[in-house]
């Protein structure tokens, strides 16, 4: 199974022709989560998200329970400044009508949300699990149609954009590639990265206890 938050699975590696450098800063920050990405994908996969909709239901209150916690992000004019259409890239309401169709309750706000001025380079990299995980997204979405979900239903925060997982992808990593830090800023941005997988992997492990 893909899993939403991977954007190389072998299934998403056809559309996914992203041409970067390869010292770029997304292939570098592919390359230094590999581990936390690797244990949330199996952690996801063992909870068999697809076997009816209550297992699936557990992942929409993961998925809300990230998205809270980064939306602020959303709403930075800094940020927007550099990531294209950084507003229209919100999934938040999407997830949340998403556990509606399912009668489901939205998860307690148990864990304070990032703020919407957090340090620029922590939020490139919380940006780039969220980003990333629309483009495994697509991959999860085909499969969500075996119980009934789509783009009207239950799975419409996994639909492609419009125009394209993959452009849409290769647009946020032009734009974030091309963000100028600092070394120091490098490793914050690397560091932000997995502390966002690992969060996914925290909220994985209340959801489907």
């Amino acid at each position: 199974m893909a899993n939403v938050y991977s954007r190389t699975t072998p299934l998403a590696s056809p559309v996914n022709a992203h041409i970067a450098p390869e010292d770029s800063r997304s292939l570098r920050l592919k390359a230094a989560t590999r581990d936390s990405h690797g244990a949330l994908d199996k952690r996801i996969m063992a909870g068999d998200i697809f076997a009816d909709r209550s297992n699936f239901a557990r992942f929409l209150r993961v998925q809300y329970r990230f998205h809270r916690s980064i939306d602020a992000l959303y709403a930075n004019p800094a940020l927007d400044a550099l990531l294209p259409d950084l507003g229209e890239r919100r999934r938040l309401t999407q997830v949340a009508r998403d556990l509606q169709d399912l009668e489901q309750t939205l998860p307690a706000a148990d864990i304070a949300p990032l703020p919407s001025d957090l340090e620029l380079p922590a939020a490139l990299g919380w940006l780039y699990v969220a980003e990333g995980s629309n483009l495994g997204g697509t991959i999860l979405y085909k499969m969500a149609a075996k119980l009934g979900l789509d783009r009207d239903f239950g799975a419409r925060h996994l639909a492609a954009h419009p125009d394209g997982a993959a452009r849409h992808w290769r647009e946020f990593t032009a734009a974030l590639d091309a963000v100028p830090l600092s070394a120091e800023q490098e490793q914050q941005v690397i560091d932000a990265a997995d502390a966002a997988f690992r969060s996914v992997h925290g909220h994985v492990e209340v959801e489907f206890a």
